[in-house]
């Protein structure tokens, strides 16, 4: 039985290491569609007639589509098996992006982009919990920041690629190029993502968690500090042209620098989160504010700029903190608590860029979005002090919905190397996981 352990334990690492990679896939699928939308914004805009802040609108029906759809596909698909969620999801991702890729005008772009937004934070959440369900409750917010990390390198690799085929053939083949992404991530999942039974929770369960005031003033933090990041980083592009006077030529490198900055931040930062989550949570948001007061005074230099680019990437991290607070807080509800973070977040990718607008509409000029970024991200680090009482131990509700997860809900059949049955819970806790 030792010898079998063992064996099982040594192969863990790489099979959790392969079903990690297929999960983050999706999100680098949505993260290229996501920010490229952003940094295609002045070519997308000018093939459709409309002016930017006026093209705009069809990032904020993206993440109508995503505040919407999270917590919806959530409640709704509580009774399917996460796997099934995780392939559907993508399949609707696909459609709503090559429906984009099709779009004859603005009022249809406006339409796809919000399909296209309906599946992505379910995507995201049901992952997170399939990700967190593979390792020991302390090592939760490195396995979702390892999940995320599908995110960071989509604006490190997947935007400016997106952006670089945007500007040679056009910006219908970058949404295209998404719809591939999503179809391999299909493919990835079906044949590594972990087999589940159907039936883990109900709708009245999940939506318990709306009852937690420790959930909305969470989610709170990540609706209103987030949106500084997405302030700055819609009207990058432009601001690069207008302000900083760069070539095109050079957006998708700035583009490379903020995913850099947001991949070394979600590689890092989730070690001091798990160890102290809330404190960690403001120390981003600090960080964040004061990267978005220096942008007006970096834009007039390409190497400073750079340098602020990447360190307002690095508060991306934000999102898997949080994400991991929310495990803590929802209790039974933990699949529409985890949508709800993405919702949360596209909130702020909703008000980012709309109160980045109104101060550009008003004369204030595209460097105007770096302390309007900064006013969200210090609202966002006064809902964390409000949230400081509650940040103490997790209920027990909650951590007795976390811990047990992935020995009562496996599977009939034979369980796969990463939670052999024959383990007991003591052995699992002792065993190295990732």
């Amino acid at each position: 039985m030792t010898i079998s352990t063992h064996a099982n334990s040594a192969s863990a690492p790489p099979h959790l290491g392969i079903v990690l990679f297929s999960l983050a896939m999706g999100g680098f699928a949505i993260g290229t569609a996501e920010f490229a939308s952003m940094s295609l914004l002045p070519f997308f805009a000018r093939d459709l007639g409309v002016d930017e802040p006026t093209a705009g609108h069809a990032i904020s029906a993206y993440a109508l589509g995503v505040v919407l759809g999270a917590p919806l596909i959530a409640v709704l698909g509580a009774r399917f098996a996460r796997r099934t969620q995780l392939l559907a999801l993508m399949a609707a991702f696909a459609l709503g992006n090559a429906l984009t890729a099709l779009a004859p005008g603005y009022g249809w772009m406006i339409a796809a982009r919000f399909l296209s937004g309906l599946p992505h934070g379910a995507y995201f959440g049901i992952a997170a919990l399939v990700a967190a369900s593979l390792v020991p409750q302390h090592r939760r917010s490195q396995a979702v920041g390892r999940l995320m990390l599908g995110l960071t390198c989509a604006t490190i690799i997947g935007v400016p690629l997106a952006n670089l085929l945007g500007q040679a053939v056009g910006w219908r083949a970058s949404f295209g190029l998404v719809s591939l992404l999503a179809l391999l991530t299909i493919l990835l999942c079906a044949l590594f993502a972990p087999r589940d039974r159907a039936g883990r929770s109900d709708p009245l369960r999940e939506l318990g968690a709306l009852k937690s005031g420790r959930v909305w003033i969470t989610l709170a933090i990540g609706a209103i500090g987030f949106g500084g990041m997405f302030a700055v980083y819609t009207y990058l592009a432009t601001t690069l042209i207008e302000v900083t006077k760069v070539s095109t030529a050079f957006i998708p490198l700035f583009l490379a620098v903020f995913g850099i900055g947001a991949t070394l931040g979600n590689l890092f930062v989730p070690r001091f989160a798990d160890r102290a989550l809330m404190p960690t949570a403001g120390g981003i948001l600090l960080f964040s504010a004061g990267a978005l007061l220096v942008f007006p005074l970096a834009a007039g230099n390409p190497w400073a700029l750079a340098a602020d680019v990447f360190a307002i990437g690095a508060s991306v991290s934000l999102g898997a903190v949080l994400q991991t607070r929310l495990m803590d807080v929802a209790g039974d509800a933990q699949a529409l608590a985890a949508a709800l973070n993405h919702s949360a977040f596209n909130t702020a990718n909703a008000l980012g860029p709309f109160l980045g607008g109104v101060a550009i509409r008003e004369g204030l000029g595209w460097t105007s979005t770096g302390p309007v970024g900064a006013a969200l991200a210090l609202a966002g680090f006064l809902i964390r002090i409000v949230a400081a009482r509650d940040a103490g131990p997790a209920p027990v509700e909650a951590a007795s919905a976390n811990a047990p997860a992935p020995r009562e809900k496996a599977p009939a059949r034979p369980a796969p190397p990463l939670a052999p049955v024959a383990r007991s819970r003591s052995e699992s806790a002792r065993d190295p996981v990732a």
